[in-house]
């Protein structure tokens, strides 16, 4: 029950052209990086995402130590993991709300890719465009994936807090949780690939161009 999403590498680009007027490449070029900056809200909830986890990664070993005949006790930690996931859960949202944002607003190269003259440079931009797409769809997967782990997680603490809990249902519960948790890291791993390819492309693209660019890669 314990998941963090980790590898997320987003290249931060320093514009030092000094072009006057605005050619297409340098249209696409502010699209490109405002979706980094619309992104920034998702890099940033991944430090407290990863503190509720451990959180709750404490509780549950802390419940597994009880016998029944410490329910109370049983009780008041399940609903603090609970409450724990219940703050993921708006984590998550944040997180969502920031990567679509971030993909509408890289959307607006579009038109702007179709207005490219050099064939090579037009290529390289549908290539980098295709690799922002298949990363959008690999973060929905994990996205979906995470929260049905989180559902899961939530169905474990309220049947815990079942005082005639059969060890069945339990044993059950258990083990989709940690089907579902292999499937978070299976998904994780995917969006982390994809990342690395679409930030290998867009720097081929950069490289492309006539723009003056650097590079500072944070993970």
């Amino acid at each position: 029950m314990k998941f963090k999403v980790a590898g997320i590498v987003v290249l931060l680009i320093l514009f030092i052209s000094g072009c006057s007027g605005e050619s297409t490449t340098e249209e696409m070029y502010k699209h490109l990086e405002e979706a980094v900056s619309l992104e920034s809200e998702f890099v940033s909830q991944q430090q407290p995402l990863t503190e509720l986890e451990e959180e709750e990664q404490t509780i549950y070993q802390e419940i597994s130590k009880l016998s029944m005949d410490e329910f109370e006790q049983i009780t008041s930690l399940a609903d603090q993991a609970l409450d724990s996931i219940e703050q993921r859960m708006d984590i998550l949202e944040k997180e969502k709300n920031s990567i679509d944002a971030a993909k509408e607003e890289f959307d607006k190269i579009d038109p702007l890719i179709e207005d490219l003259e050099d064939e090579q440079l037009k290529k390289k931009a549908k290539e980098m465009k295709q690799a922002m797409n298949d990363r959008y769809k690999a973060y929905i997967s994990l996205y979906e994936a995470y929260k049905t782990s989180l559902n899961y997680d939530q169905e474990l603490y309220q049947l815990l807090k079942q005082e005639e809990l059969k060890e069945d249902a339990l044993s059950e519960q258990i083990e989709k949780v940690n089907t579902q948790y292999e499937k978070v890291v299976e998904a994780n791993d995917v969006f982390n690939e994809k990342t690395d390819v679409f930030n290998n492309k867009k720097r081929a693209f950069y490289e492309s161009t006539d723009l003056n660019i650097s590079y500072e890669e944070n993970e």
